[in-house]
Order: C-alpha cells, then sequence, then structure tokens
C-alpha cells in the first residue's frame, strides 16, 4: 500500500562550501492514513527538527532524496493535488500569537478554511462546523467568537489553532513545539486536545520538541536527533526508560528531577567541534561522548537494531545493521492502545 506521506533518504543542506550546514541527514520515514499514530521528534535546538516538518509541509525541498505525497514527489503536485495535500496535511505553530493577524477577529482564522475548502453547504452550517471544533478542544465559542488575539490568553490561541486544523479533517497534523510558549498549567489541556483529535478523529501527529516529558505523556514513537542525524529511534517508553544512545541518555539526564535531594544531571560537555560540511565523517557526537573510540572519529556509525530501538552508536555494533525498512518498521510497531496499557 502506498504510504499517505513519506521521507527516502532525505538530506537538507544550507549554504555551499565550508560554510555548508547539514540540518538533516539521511532521514526516512513514513506515515500511513490507515493507522493513525502519534511520533515524537527530539532533541535540543539545531537538531533539524523544524527543517523536518517544513521539509514534510513542503516550504523547503529536499537537497537530496525525496519527501512523497501518496506516491508522487511534493515538487511534482499539479494545482488540484496540492490542495488536497494543504487540506490533510496541517501544522499548529510554536507561538500562538504569530499566526494571528492582530486587526481581524479571530473568527476570520476560522471562517478563511471554510470558504476556501468550501467545507460547508451553508452559512449556517459553517457557523455549527466552527463551534463544534471548538467545543472539541475544550472552548465555549460564546467565550471566544467575537474577540480579538489580544483579548485571549496563549492556551485559548493555541487551542483555536487546533480547532482550526480540526475542521479541515486533516491525515496529519505537525505539532511544531504547541505547548513551549503556554503556562505549564495550560499543558495538560493543549495535549489532551491533541489526544482527543488522534483517538476520536483518527488523525496522525508528528510532534516536535525538545522536552521529553511532553513527548513521554503524548507519543507512540519516538525519534531522537543530533545536529540532523537520526541517533536513536523505537516505541517512546523503551526509549525513554531504557536509553542506548549517550546523547538520549544525556537529554534524559537533563530531565529536572521532582526530588530536592537528587542532583540534577549536568551536562560538562563541550560543543561539539566536528566538521559540520557535507563531506565530513565521523559519529557528530564524538566530542560531546564519554564513550567515544577511534572509530567514532573517523566512520558515520550505521544504525544497530538493539532490543525494538535503532540505536546509531557504535557501542552496539555486535548488534544487526538496520536497513531503511527496519527503520520505518521500527517506528510504527505500536499502536495507542498498547501504550496507552503499558503507560
Amino acid at each position: 500500500m502506498t504510504p499517505f506521506l513519506e521521507m527516502r533518504n532525505v538530506t537538507k543542506v544550507f549554504g555551499s562550501g565550508e560554510s555548508a550546514t547539514i540540518a538533516l541527514s539521511d532521514f526516512s520515514n513514513e506515515i500511513n492514513d490507515d493507522a493513525p499514530t502519534i511520533t515524537a521528534i527530539a532533541g535540543e535546538s539545531g537538531s533539524g527538527k523544524s527543517t523536518l516538518a517544513r521539509l514534510l509541509l513542503g516550504v523547503e525541498e529536499p537537497t537530496s532524496g525525496e519527501v512523497l505525497y501518496r506516491g508522487k514527489n511534493l515538487i511534482s503536485l499539479s494545482r488540484s493535488e496540492r490542495q488536497n495535500f494543504r487540506r490533510e496535511v496541517q501544522a499548529i505553530f510554536q507561538d500562538p500569537f504569530g499566526v494571528y493577524n492582530p486587526f481581524y477577529k479571530i473568527d476570520h482564522i476560522l471562517t478563511t478554511p471554510v470558504k476556501s475548502f468550501k467545507l460547508a453547504s451553508s452559512r449556517k452550517d459553517g457557523q455549527e462546523q466552527i463551534e463544534r471544533a471548538l467545543q472539541t478542544v475544550g472552548l465555549n465559542p460564546a467565550d471566544v467568537l467575537g474577540r480579538y488575539p489580544h483579548q485571549l490568553s496563549g492556551g485559548q490561541r493555541q487551542r483555536i489553532t487546533i480547532a482550526r486544523a480540526l475542521l479541515l479533517r486533516p491525515k496529519l497534523i505537525l505539532a511544531d513545539e504547541p505547548v513551549s510558549m503556554v503556562d505549564a498549567s495550560l499543558r495538560a489541556t493543549i495535549l489532551e486536545s491533541l489526544l482527543t483529535l488522534y483517538r476520536d478523529y483518527k488523525i496522525s501527529f508528528m510532534y516536535i520538541t525538545h522536552d521529553l516529558t511532553t513527548a513521554y505523556q503524548i507519543a507512540e514513537e519516538l525519534i531522537v536527533l543530533y545536529r540532523g542525524t537520526l541517533v536513536e529511534a523505537g516505541p517512546v517508553m523503551e526509549v525513554v526508560r531504557n536509553p542506548r544512545h549517550p546523547y538520549t541518555q544525556l537529554l534524559i539526564q537533563s530531565i529536572p528531577s521532582p526530588d530536592p535531594k537528587n542532583a540534577w544531571g549536568d551536562d560538562t560537555s563541550s560543543p561539539s567541534d566536528l566538521n559540520d560540511s557535507p563531506g565530513a565523517v565521523g559519529c557528530r557526537f564524538a566530542s560531546r561522548c564519554p564513550y567515544v573510540m577511534d572509530e567514532c572519529r573517523q566512520i558515520e556509525p550505521p544504525r544497530f537494531h538493539v532490543g525494538n530501538a535503532a540505536v546509531a552508536c557504535f557501542l552496539f555494533k555486535d548488534q544487526p545493521v538496520v536497513t531503511r525498512e527496519d527503520l520505518i518498521s521500527i517506528t510504527g510497531k505500536r499502536k495507542g492502545s498498547e501504550v496507552a496499557a503499558a503507560k
């Protein structure tokens, strides 16, 4: 069966020559519309998370590799195919205020897609769809409709953008740091709204975050990026509870403990000094890794099959190497019911 959305060996390089930066390197993944899933993409700033999202949205073109929508390269889509793509793939961004025009009432962000995509048979039908979408994300239409963006809280604005996405009944929502700019008290409410769309409307999510805590709460599968390279991937329960790659271990250790008597793990390593040009060799994490070996500085490690995860580290070189097809299987093995039961 043709995947709904697929990335095949995608690499994105910004700049050229000595100033070139590899934002994403040889990344493959697929999303199928008959098996909704929530996949978290995690990593620190500069790891390539937002570049990945922009490639999936068609905002950026890959330097090499392909992004395919229903088997067709995004670059080659016809006008009608691109219209379908824009409806079926939606995005929720980090800043819940930046997506609004302050001169328009918030109704505008909801009525525009209804009109543009001809979602309603009448004005009344469109209004009813808007109100149902708002109620689905936990908002009372009477409390938000008719108001300007500055009159609403950050949490309300973010949930309205989720309601806007829901109106289009997409197959996939790319959520790029959707809770990083709202109060901690509202994060659970917004995450619950995303889970409602997943459970009740069978919408897949690509959840992009630097926060492994929220990734653990919402995702089924976890992909960890470091400087554009996939270093570990697998079921979120396994990756978070038993991290194998030294970088993933570092991310886990950086999560503050709720017990003040326990020390907070510190990253005392320095930023990587490896060349980041397209011709660079070796593991990108080598200069920060406590387990670095000579081969780490000379050869980029392949991904090894460790348990149910894929780990790009020579510590596991006695394990079988993961192919692209294996990797796609690893990042889509379990469904939400299994993960929910385990949690």
